[in-house]
């Protein structure tokens, strides 16, 4: 029996879970298939990425490039790691500092209990909370007597969303920075279908927010919501050395004689012995884009010629058009490591949102260290200041030291951190870490854009495409669509047989 050759292109989480997710089904249907990853740089993980740093007076500080820890919600990385025999090592949060503040001004006011996102589960909270007036409050009541969309609107950004359910104080005070912070996006460009479907179905199905929620409540199902604010930290794991250990874990399950690094693919052609990739000039079965989305388009494109002027190539353009027309937003995390005695007011929660209303540079400010035991030294607090994204790319333009003295003087601002010094003097270290065109943006109109992506590469013999700019933001997502992908696949190979 011949064994299916697989080329997944991309070793960022994507792929590495595809090539998870095919050995561990593989090994359970015994059907083996040979698997090999390409990435084009000198490391593998993508955005995922922890660096251990030890100072020269010997104190250690593990801090992440990207995401610090996922979701349990939906359940897919939770039972990846489960069945990698890796979840014994799961971090809880620190059950001190769960939820976020606010800025407003120089002050910061905290989340309410039990609202997150966009959804109140504690009526008392928002009834109490300086982030409202009295007729944001009214308004946020009124929700329930709001009537449900039309049953032929199919999407809306986030902004309209929240502006017509609860009110334009609750958008601009409360879910913009919250979303902001998430998705480094503009709510008023945000698809409210492709990102917030469990509540946009709430309306959908119960006529409104404050229904859902009551009927939630009575189920039971919103007992984890209700002691949250703004992020449901329970719902979330880390690693004790950061994130790169998913992605070492993921890689050891591949086997790291079947991953390659600095390994470019620059085309891709269909021959009658499979399909040949350049410049390596390797013969596949079948080949897994899971790279961005202008890089997948791109070598579609060099596909094409082998095509003919068929159908098929036909819809190599179109998914090709369709990818290049999801925008990327671009970020940097200034990471820095200060002596707790240099910060005035430090807050008792993981982190600070900030309203887009307000101006600042930084969107959102993460207190890594006060998540997760271990990270830093006591007497230190790893800060993670986030800047860029759509709403201000303008920022990125600037070098590092500029961009440093800019979060220096708004965490002045928001947490008394002592500006008296540049922070490089007191800072056991301070760097930039930028991720350009790195953040995919479902913009409204996604969900439209990404089915005829899927129909297209429905006609396109021997690839797949598993990229987070269709299939989903966030590890947990991810890694979900990534089974899904390896199933597809092997699916396919047992029906050619």
């Amino acid at each position: 029996m011949t064994v299916p050759r697989i080329a997944i292109i991309g070793g960022g989480l994507s792929g590495l879970a595809v090539a998870t997710h095919l050995r561990l089904l593989s090994a359970a249907e015994a059907a083996p298939v040979a698997i090999t990853v390409f990435e084009a740089s000198d490391r593998i993980g993508g955005v995922i990425h922890t660096e251990r740093i030890v100072t020269e007076s010997g104190e250690e500080f593990i801090v992440d490039h990207g995401a610090d820890m996922f979701a349990m919600q939906p359940p897919a990385a939770i039972e990846l790691c489960r069945r990698l025999g890796v979840e014994d090592r799961l971090l809880r949060p620190n059950p001190e500092g769960r939820g976020a503040m606010i800025a407003r001004g120089n002050g910061l006011i905290p989340i309410p209990e039990g609202f997150v996102l966009m959804r109140p589960t504690k009526l008392m909270s928002m009834l109490t909370t300086p982030l409202l007036s009295p007729i944001g409050k009214i308004r946020l009541l009124a929700e329930r007597f709001v009537r449900r969309r039309a049953a032929n609107v199919s999407d809306e950004s986030v902004g309209s969303f929240v502006k017509r359910r609860l009110g334009s104080e609750c958008l601009d005070n409360i879910v913009a920075p919250l979303v902001a912070g998430i998705y480094t996006a503009d709510v008023h460009r945000l698809s409210m279908a492709a990102t917030m479907k469990p509540i946009w179905d709430m309306e959908s199905n119960d006529g409104s927010l404050a229904r859902a929620t009551m009927r939630r409540i009575r189920a039971g199902d919103d007992s984890t919501e209700r002691g949250s604010s703004g992020a449901r930290y329970e719902q979330f794991r880390a690693f004790p050395g950061g994130m790169i250990e998913l992605i070492q874990t993921l890689a050891e399950a591949v086997g790291p004689e079947h991953i390659r690094t600095q390994s470019k693919i620059e085309s891709m052609c269909h021959t009658d012995a499979g399909i040949r990739l350049d410049p390596c000039g390797e013969l596949f079965d079948a080949v897994v884009l899971t790279a961005p989305a202008p890089v997948s388009a791109h070598l579609l494109t060099q596909l094409q010629p082998s095509l003919g002027v068929t159908a098929q190539s036909d819809a190599v353009a179109e998914v090709a058009d369709n990818l290049l027309g999801i925008p990327y937003a671009s970020t940097a995390i200034v990471v820095m490591a200060i002596p707790r005695t240099r910060i005035s007011r430090m807050p008792k929660t993981f982190g600070i949102v900030v309203p887009p209303r307000e101006n600042r540079s930084v969107l959102a400010v993460s207190f890594a260290s006060e998540k997760y035991a271990g990270r830093a030294p006591q007497d230190y607090v790893i800060v993670r200041a986030f800047v860029g994204g759509m709403l201000h790319p303008e920022i990125l333009a600037n070098e590092d030291d500029a961009i440093i003295e800019i979060v220096a003087q708004e965490l002045g601002d928001l947490i008394g951190l002592d500006t008296s010094q540049r922070m490089q003097q007191f800072a056991a270290f301070v760097k930039v870490v930028r991720w350009n065109n790195a953040m995919p943006q479902y913009e409204v109109g996604h969900l439209d854009r990404a089915a005829a992506i899927q129909s297209g590469m429905s006609k396109i013999p021997g690839v797949e495409l598993m990229t987070n700019a269709i299939g989903g933001v966030g590890i947990a997502p991810v890694i979900g669509a990534a089974q899904r992908t390896a199933q597809k696949l092997l699916a396919s190979f047992a029906a050619a047989d």
